[in-house]
């Protein structure tokens, strides 16, 4: 099996997948206009394109996705999946329809009257990543000038802002990768010191981490709730002692370090390779067949 993996520029995350040998099995790093090219029926196709830096939506690419699942590519994380995954408004009704915890969600337009949560609430882009734009507003105040600062965004003019409940930050998050119907590995995100956000792109440090039990199962949820077969699910722990849903990433990057024992890179590909087989033998839905509500 030859399986594309289509992102518009490789990440480390995509050159270690592509790295792992298997018997019979070709991992290749792609762009769309290359997997268009390249792929074949019999063939296999992972999407990973993300969001694009400006935050107005999905890095181009996604046509080719659905191009290759016409001409019969086996693909996963296809187009609805990464709209999913990426666009946090609909992330937020997908859990919601599976019934998954998740911060109360709000969106606001250009236009519409201003009838937002109670606050603290955290105000961030329908798109977003890297923890840029994603304001913490303790009073209404604070969330008024947080509107006034992205009005003119072009982002916010395409598609409005979120605002959404605020879970009380602890300093950390837990990130839980799935791949397939498996976890396969996972990592606790501490922030940087003054910083509330735990992403790294923003100094947060990482610390390997095993996924307690409630954790894993609501990060399998909300993947299979998306139709993700490689994702990285972010939670937050609660103050009732559980945990709720932040955030779902279907371009996940990840690090040796989030599996404590064994090759995580490994497992994820073997877990890719048998959600492809599945695929392409009828046994699992197509993952690009997510239903957006």
């Amino acid at each position: 099996m030859r399986i594309g993996i289509v992102s518009q520029a490789p990440t480390s995350t995509t050159l270690a997948l592509a790295a792992v040998r298997l018997p019979d099995v070709e991992l290749v790093p792609m762009t769309p206009v290359e997997a268009v090219t390249s792929l074949a029926h019999g063939d296999a196709a992972l999407g990973r394109l993300d969001v694009r830096p400006t935050l107005d939506g999905v890095e181009p690419g996604l046509w080719a996705l659905g191009v290759l699942a016409a001409r019969g590519v086996t693909v996963l994380n296809g187009p609805a999946t990464l709209i999913a995954t990426h666009d946090k408004l609909l992330t937020a009704r997908l859990l919601r329809r599976a019934g998954l915890p998740h911060p109360r969600t709000q969106h606001l337009r250009v236009g519409r009257p201003l009838e937002v949560l109670p606050t603290p609430v955290v105000l961030k882009p329908r798109h977003g990543s890297w923890g840029r734009n994603v304001t913490l507003c303790e009073t209404p105040r604070d969330l008024t000038e947080a509107l006034d600062r992205v009005r003119a965004e072009p982002w916010f003019l395409e598609h409005g802002v979120l605002v959404q409940q605020l879970v009380p930050p602890t300093g950390s998050d837990l990130r839980v990768v799935v791949a397939g119907d498996r976890v396969v590995g996972a990592i606790h995100r501490l922030a940087a010191p003054g910083e509330w956000r735990t992403n790294v792109a923003l100094g947060a440090t990482r610390v390997p981490a095993e996924a307690p039990g409630e954790a894993r199962e609501l990060a399998l949820a909300a993947a299979r709730a998306t139709s993700a077969v490689l994702a990285g699910v972010d939670l937050l722990a609660t103050p009732d002692g559980g945990f709720t849903i932040l955030e779902v990433n279907g371009a996940v990057d990840f690090t040796a370090d989030y599996l404590l024992d064994g090759d995580v890179f490994r497992e994820a590909t073997e877990e890719i390779c048998r959600a492809a087989a599945g695929v392409a033998t009828g046994a699992r839905p197509d993952s690009g067949d997510a239903v957006l509500v």
